[in-house]
This record gives C-alpha cells, structure tokens and sequence, in this order.
C-alpha cells in the first residue's frame, strides 16, 4: 500500500519544505521507494533536492493541466530510493486555469492515481497557504503532517488548519488522517521552545510526533547546496532528528 503524505502549515517559515525533503530523502535511505512531489510554485524543495529548475522542461503544472504524464515528469534524485516531481513558478498558473473545472480538487489525486502503485510513500510539500493546490494535496493524501515551530505564536493558525483538515474529510476524503504535529526548529536552551512543546503535548496529546527537529546551522545550510541533510552532513543532528521521524511514521503507518 502507498502511503501518501502531505506536509502542510499556512503559515510560512515552519520547516515545511525542510521536513518534505528530509523525511522522503530518509524514507529512501531505508530502502523506501519514496516520491517527493514538489506542490509549492516557489519549487523550494526542487532545488533543495539538487534539480536544476532552468533545465526541466515539463513539471508538475504540465502534468496537472493534462500536457504530460505523471510518468514522464519523474526526475532521479542522487539517491537510488527517492524520485521527485518537480516544480517551477509556472504551477501559480493551476489555480487560475482550473478554476471553472468540475472536481477541480481531484486533479492531483487523478494524477498520482497512474504511479502511486510505485512507491511506498509520496511525500507532498504543500505552499504556505491554504490555496486550491493545498486542498488538492489533502484530498489526494492518507496523511497531513503539520510542521510546527517552537516559536512565538506557534500555535496560532493550527486550530484552522485543523477544521480545514476536517472539512476536507467531511467533502472529498473521507479516509484523510492526521498523521501528526511535528515540532520544529527546537532550542533545548530556551524557555519558550520548552514552553511551546509543553503546550503542543497538552493541547494536542498522542498527535505530537515524539521525534523533535532541532534548530541547526546545518540543516539551514543544506538546501543552497542542492542535498538533503544526510548526505550534506550525514553525522549531524538534523540527519539523526529526520532518520527518528521517518522511522516513527514507518512504525504509526503499521498500525
């Protein structure tokens, strides 16, 4: 069964697109057959995987819009185990071309359907906001997972997010789950990160992944280089963070 997860959070700067490539980038590590499925016009998580957007010739939007097969938009990655999906600022171009088309919100999940059969999990990496290429992730996923900063007003937002989530659910798919709250750009040394994860566990309980991803110098630094943190800095603590949540999410999808 594929396992498909989108990474979602209106708002920016939440290590959405540094989860989306760490996560899928470790879930081929251990031999996962993963697609990363850049979602974002920015195509943050393009670059960040090492794809050069300036020589891509077909992406995502080519794909949602019916001028190419999902098949045929499928870039290697340095990684034997991790495929992508690129994308490019032409994918702004989606929202304004299907607005007038019935089951417009299906069009990814129509798209995936010829390819998820070849891969254990497709990772979505979602723009900051909740826009029709959002709504589109969630209803073609299994799983949202919600990065959240342990910052000021982290937990502001959540609660919309969440009855998005819910209404999604409730409209266009039915099986969609929450497949957890993961708690980002942690400082064991100040008060209000400790504070922030307090919070978080007595809001929100068994929804809180136990993996915690650290602020790191590191992991900052890995996407202007094109690699995921585990081949830029395979012994740094944010290779070690990411390897604990695809593991946790290898354990919570078993069950």
């Amino acid at each position: 069964m594929t396992h498909i997860i989108c990474i979602a959070n209106q708002k920016g700067g939440v290590g959405k697109t540094t989860t989306a490539i760490n996560l899928a980038s470790s879930l081929a590590a251990l031999k996962k057959r993963t697609l990363l499925l850049d979602c974002d016009p920015q195509a943050n998580a393009t670059t960040g995987i090492g794809i050069n957007k300036n020589n891509i010739k077909k992406t995502l939007y080519h794909g949602l819009i019916g001028e190419a097969q999902a098949c045929d938009i499928i870039l290697d990655s340095e990684m034997e185990f991790l495929k992508i999906i690129p994308s490019r600022t032409d994918l702004i171009g989606f929202e304004v071309e299907m607005i007038s088309f019935p089951n417009r919100e299906k069009t990814i999940k129509n798209f995936l359907s010829e390819i998820q059969n070849l891969f254990d999990y497709i990772i979505i990496d979602c723009p900051p906001s909740l826009s029709l290429l959002t709504v589109n992730a969630m209803t073609a996923a299994n799983y949202v997972l919600i990065p959240l900063q342990c910052e000021f007003y982290a937990l502001e937002g959540v609660g919309q997010l969440l009855q998005t989530v819910k209404r999604i659910k409730q409209v266009l798919n039915p099986k969609l789950k929450i497949a957890g709250i993961l708690l980002t750009m942690f400082d064991k040394r100040t008060n209000l990160a400790n504070q922030v994860v307090e919070d978080t566990n007595k809001y929100f309980g068994e929804l809180v992944f136990k993996t915690l991803i650290p602020r790191n110098v590191r992991l900052g630094e890995a996407p202007s280089f094109g690699k995921p943190i585990l081949l830029y800095d395979p012994s740094s603590i944010g290779t070690k963070s990411y390897s604990e949540l695809a593991l946790e999410i290898i354990n919570k999808m078993k069950e």
